[in-house]
């Protein structure tokens, strides 16, 4: 199914920060926000009404009865697969759905089964693939400059919950599943590394660890900062760090450290790709910058719409030296949605089977973690 009209119609479910990276992205591809959703209805009527959305739906199922095109499932964790998978049988709406795919690998497999089902796009949004120097390390492993690869290893460190004080509902189980630090940013790591390298995981083995055992209790925001130190405790059962060691179907070995707990570590993901003639890095922190080394020493790619390959010169839309990052990738990533459900063609946008993917990795992690076991994915 492709949408019909030249301006999609597009519907947002959820008033938090990353809604509003949807929306202001959905602005920018050219759509029209025709209504929100959000747990209570008094704030989504003010938020509609701030952001000049002229519908505040009361439900899901106003959502999928709606004339919306397109809906964008912002929400907790625990509300992706009820949501997806409404809008799917309801037919007739494309759905780009916030990762984890759903709470555990049982709803994530129940989405992409529906999603093979239905005549529409699906998307979630693994948005660093979006970062014109990943496409250039992807292209340039592509034409074999980078020769076989030998190993593959790096790091997504974070410290948004580094404080005691520091709690969102991400920590709660119940809204965002059994896995916190892996499910939520280890798997944009393994979603990238896959994708660059060609590589697939076959096996792994997982250490976890929760490095407060205690948070404040309460659906404090994503990224708002302490709680305070008089907020009530809860018990913290889902992973602050996750350290994978893993094998790849032709036999590369690859390792990553995940956390949220890693003191000045803003949201750096780091790999490296070491191959028989040459190796690449990339630092999402650095993100302009792609270090490419040979036997003989070593180049740093800037990025530059005159530069490098035809999607790294697509997706660099500034001048050289004049930074993009996070949001550029974000609204890269919904103009190439929104053009594959035109019936365009582009390369690389993350579908619903790439969220199926991440789901069974964090499955694969959690599985080893309590066995303390070689865990097949």
């Amino acid at each position: 199914m492709t949408t019909r009209s030249a301006r999609p119609r597009v519907a947002i479910l959820g008033l938090g920060m990353i809604a509003e990276v949807h929306r202001r992205a959905a602005l920018l591809a050219g759509a029209e926000v025709v209504g929100l959703l959000g747990r209570d209805h008094e704030r989504t009527r003010a938020a509609a009404d701030a952001w000049g959305v002229p519908t505040a739906y009361r439900s899901i199922e106003e959502v999928a009865e709606g004339n919306a095109d397109v809906v964008h499932v912002c929400t907790p964790n625990a509300t992706h697969a009820p949501y997806s998978l409404a809008l799917l049988a309801a037919g007739g709406k494309h759905v780009i759905c916030e990762k984890p795919l759903g709470a555990d690998l049982a709803e994530a497999e129940a989405m992409a089964s529906a999603a093979r089902a239905a005549d529409v796009v699906t998307a979630v949004p693994f948005v660093y693939r979006y970062h014109p120097v990943v496409r250039e390390i992807r292209a340039r492993r592509l034409a074999g400059e980078l020769g076989a690869t030998h190993a593959v290893h790096g790091s997504y460190l974070q410290d948004w919950l580094l404080s005691p004080d520091a709690s969102s509902w991400r920590v709660d189980p119940a809204a965002g599943g059994a896995s916190r630090a892996f499910a939520d940013i280890g798997s944009h790591w393994f979603d990238l590394v896959e994708w660059v390298s060609g590589e697939r995981m076959a096996s792994l083995i997982a250490e976890t660890r929760i490095a407060l055992p205690e948070r404040p209790a309460g659906s404090v925001a994503s990224f708002s900062g302490p709680a305070g130190a008089d907020a009530p405790r809860v018990t913290v059962t889902t992973e602050d760090i996750a350290m994978v060691l893993a094998r790849t179907a032709d036999g590369v070995p690859v390792s990553t450290t995940v956390s949220q707990v890693a003191a000045g570590r803003k949201n750096r993901l780091w790999f490296e790709l070491d191959g028989a003639a040459g190796s690449a890095v990339f630092d999402q922190e650095n993100p302009e910058y792609g270090w490419f080394g040979t036997a003989t020493g070593a180049e740093v790619f800037v990025r530059d719409p005159g530069a490098g390959s035809a999607e790294q010169r697509r997706l660099a839309t500034l001048p050289a030296g004049h930074a993009q990052g996070y949001a550029q990738c974000f609204e890269a990533f919904v103009a190439d949605a929104y053009a594959v459900m035109a019936g365009q063609e582009r390369e690389g946008l993350p579908t619903f089977e790439d969220g199926l993917r991440a789901a069974r990795l964090t499955d694969a992690v959690l599985r080893s973690a309590a066995d303390r076991a070689w865990t097949g994915v």
